[in-house]
């Protein structure tokens, strides 16, 4: 992989950030990936690792502790993670877009008591938009917030929280009709709440509930969780920014970072792939010679390495995009949407490459064949993508008639 998915113009720090955290991956990473996954176990040692190489201050300002890193880097880590196993680049996901949306939209006191915490790793987070029938539309919100004094007291049932279990603060979007009128857009009336709570299953403070893991086809190991509010009572202080109504605008901006981390993920799950195949094609031999000397299989390898390069040059484009301060749905979309769709054809390419071996769980792309999809639909359906882009593009191609 030495000429596949460079990026040019790094400065030395995030070249050595980079090759440390591959030199973490290949150790610490792959030789146990499969094994865990296999046995659907939460990777502790390796996010202790994680912790003592400050990943989690990756993105945080260095006045909270953190490394004060670009997207661009964060990006270029998680692409690396992902090689090793999608879902450890999961469980740091979620976090950054918490630390993100604190960053960015906190007030003062939320920055200084969450973000010197998340920068060492001892609050983690996660963030909750989805619902059981909620799907792609936010705007079909049911769980509320209501004020009852210096509180609010929130009921309803989200889903598909990533790191639901082991994560003690959850950034999570609720209705919030106090202050906006009836007949005010659905957008306009969301807040987004700090939830404070205890790790594990069950109970986990008065009024909330983490039912316990999912269980998937895929991206096992990290925590895939429901959430259940029941009369949950969270201070008024610990609505994000202060104000009420801005929770759809804050959590779209913590899914932009979200969706250029799905991209990286996809390159480098795509990546992994692309090594397990030209590997296998030069080791297995048919008809007297290795499988990669057939032409057909250097046209899969061609197009393989092709789709793993496109997708690294767009993944790069959107965070460096973002990091100049500039809006950056278009590329985000476009990003994450040909990411995820070339990363599901090269592992199926790969798979294909492994013949029957690869139907079986003693070879790594077992695993990746099943985690692969998971991109297609997290952050956003490529059909959402793709109205995403859609509508962008006509903003900026207007018809001047």
């Amino acid at each position: 992989m030495a000429r596949l998915a460079q990026t040019a113009g790094l400065t030395e720090v995030q070249q050595e950030i980079l090759a440390t955290v591959r030199d973490f991956v290949d150790k610490e990473i792959i030789p146990v990936a499969t094994q865990l996954e296999h046995k659907d176990e939460y990777p502790t040692q390796i996010v202790e690792g994680l912790k003592e190489l400050g990943l989690f201050g990756l993105m945080i300002p260095e006045e909270y502790g953190g490394l004060g890193e670009s997207l661009l880097t964060y990006a270029l880590c998680v692409e690396e993670i992902a090689r090793g196993w999608m879902s450890v680049s999961g469980i740091i996901n979620t976090h950054f877009i918490v630390a993100y949306m604190l960053k960015q939209h906190g007030t003062q006191e939320q920055k200084d008591t969450f973000l010197p915490r998340m920068a060492l790793g001892e609050v983690r987070g996660a963030f909750s938009m989805s619902e059981p029938a909620l799907g792609s539309d936010v705007s079909a919100i049911t769980s509320k917030g209501v004020k009852d004094g210096d509180e609010y007291v929130l009921n309803g049932q989200k889903m598909w929280l990533t790191n639901g279990g082991t994560s003690s603060l959850v950034a999570v979007l609720c209705r919030s009709d106090e202050g906006h009128p009836e007949g005010t857009a659905p957008h306009k009336s969301m807040t987004t709440f700090l939830v404070e709570k205890e790790p594990g299953f069950g109970e986990v403070r008065p009024g909330l509930t983490i039912p316990g893991k999912i269980d998937k086809m895929g991206y096992k190991g990290v925590d895939t969780t429901e959430l259940v509010m029941d009369g949950l009572r969270i201070p008024a202080n610990r609505v994000l920014g202060g104000t009420t109504g801005r929770g759809f605008y804050q959590m779209m901006d913590g899914v932009e970072v979200g969706r250029v981390n799905v991209a990286a993920r996809g390159c480098g799950v795509a990546q992994r792939a692309f090594e397990l195949g030209v590997s296998y094609a030069q080791q297995r031999h048919t008809f007297g010679k290795p499988i990669a000397q057939h032409q057909a299989i250097q046209f899969k390898l061609a197009e393989m390495a092709t789709k793993v390069e496109a997708a690294h040059a767009m993944m790069v484009n959107a965070a460096r995009k973002k990091d100049s301060g500039e809006r950056n749905d278009l590329e985000a979309g476009m990003a994450k949407y040909l990411a995820s769709e070339y990363c599901k054809e090269v592992v199926e390419d790969a798979f294909r490459i492994h013949g029957g071996y690869g139907f079986s769980k003693e070879y790594e792309i077992e695993r990746l064949y099943r985690e692969a999809p998971m991109l297609l639909i997290g952050e956003g359906t490529a059909e959402i993508q793709k109205m995403i882009i859609g509508r962008r593009l006509l903003e900026e191609y207007r018809f001047q008639g």
